[in-house]
């Protein structure tokens, strides 16, 4: 079911706002959608009118680091304006939907603990109270989301995973679709096209959060075995209890993607959906080695996430990407733009003629559909 004011997919652990709310959750998508599509596009603008000339006159070239462009920038009165503007609406979207979602909170646990112990339950969860949160975990407050993902602020907690799904449907102007999965369908899709006789038997994601992207593998491969590992428990056990209000049998685990309890060659499917730009230089190679090792002969890895910066036209335009590193808690993107994600595949030991980075763009799913909003890059390999 769809709610009609807002088109997001309801099911049973989502809180349908208010009408109050659902107005309040509409002004901050509108805001926000105005100062990506409308206002912040002018800070491009900005620097072709007003910088760059000057630039090539002072050094004789133009920039060929981004830093040089940010260093300008940053002292620019209408980017000052924008990047206020971007700050102050990320932290209204937490407060829209944090203080809906408080409210209801005793009973979306109450709901989750009964999908746990319900004698119907689908899949299964398995959560570790030792587990070592990563350092870049609990650095920052991840998109500047309060206490990040895996903070509980009560005994069997589910806020995170709450706030999550509501909120990153709106972040990215709803162009993820109802279910915000179409990393997931479009990974899907490009393997459907690539590879139509690949019917792997068990699959993992890596980095899961609450299951957005997981789902569609599902219905995409029936049969398989589905595995989704997190760090975070407050959003593995609403990634649970969500999966099993829809009907979805996946098997949730708390594990770190560097280090995983699962046997070498388990899996024919190893994917990720915008994991690693919330990771570090660390951990990066050693997930591509865990990738590598969990997977089994002929299998395939694919790892959605924010494009190097090659892949991303100009240093102007990859310099803006650098906003969300400064100012949305999110400190690897612009590390992550750097690094050959190619190689770190072929030091983990797949053959290099078998690893390619690219942008899918304009697929369809399995029932023709556009996978809405698919332009993504991925770093892709057999084993």
């Amino acid at each position: 079911m769809t709610d009609s004011r807002t088109h997001q997919t309801l099911h049973d652990m989502i809180v349908p706002p208010t009408a109050d709310e659902a107005a309040r959750q509409e002004y901050t998508y509108s805001l926000r959608y105005h100062l990506l599509a409308d206002l912040w596009p002018g800070t491009r603008k900005a620097w072709d009118t007003k910088y760059a000339a000057q630039f090539r006159k002072d050094h004789g070239r133009d920039p060929v680091k981004r830093n040089e462009i940010a260093k300008i920038m940053q002292g620019d009165s209408y980017w000052q304006m924008g990047s206020s503007l971007r700050r102050i609406n990320q932290e209204i979207m937490w407060d829209t939907y944090g203080e809906k979602i408080e409210k209801h909170l005793d009973d979306l646990i109450a709901k989750a603990k009964n999908y746990r112990n319900s004698n119907r339950k689908l899949g299964s969860l398995m959560l570790d109270p030792n587990l070592e949160i990563p350092r870049y975990h609990t650095g920052v407050d991840i998109h500047i989301q309060p206490g990040g993902y895996h903070t509980d602020l009560v005994d069997d907690d589910v806020f995170a995973g709450a706030l999550y799904d509501d909120v990153i449907w709106m972040f990215f102007v709803h162009a993820g679709g109802g279910l915000n999965d179409s990393a997931g369908r479009s990974i899907i899709a490009w393997l459907k096209q690539q590879h139509p006789k690949f019917a792997p038997k068990r699959i993992l994601d890596m980095g899961c959060t609450v299951g957005h992207s997981t789902l569609p593998y599902v219905d995409a491969y029936p049969g398989a075995e589905i595995h989704a590992i997190d760090v975070a428990a407050p959003v593995l056990r609403y990634a649970h209890a969500r999966a099993e209000s829809l009907d979805k049998k996946i098997h949730f685990s708390q594990q770190n993607a560097e280090v995983t309890n699962f046997p070498d060659g388990h899996f024919d499917l190893v994917v990720s959906h915008l994991m690693f730009h919330e990771t570090s230089s660390k951990a990066m190679p050693a997930i591509f080695n865990e990738a590598h090792r969990v997977l089994a002969p002929g299998g395939i890895m694919v790892h959605q996430d924010i494009a190097p910066g090659r892949f991303m036209g100009d240093i102007v335009d990859q310099s803006s990407m650098d906003w969300s590193t400064h100012y949305n808690a999110e400190p690897f993107i612009a590390k992550l733009m750097d690094l050959d994600h190619g190689q770190l595949a072929v030091d983990a030991g797949f053959a290099k003629k078998t690893v390619q980075e690219l942008d899918i763009d304009g697929l369809r799913d399995a029932h023709g559909h556009r996978a809405v909003g698919s332009k993504q890059h991925i770093t892709y390999a057999r084993k």
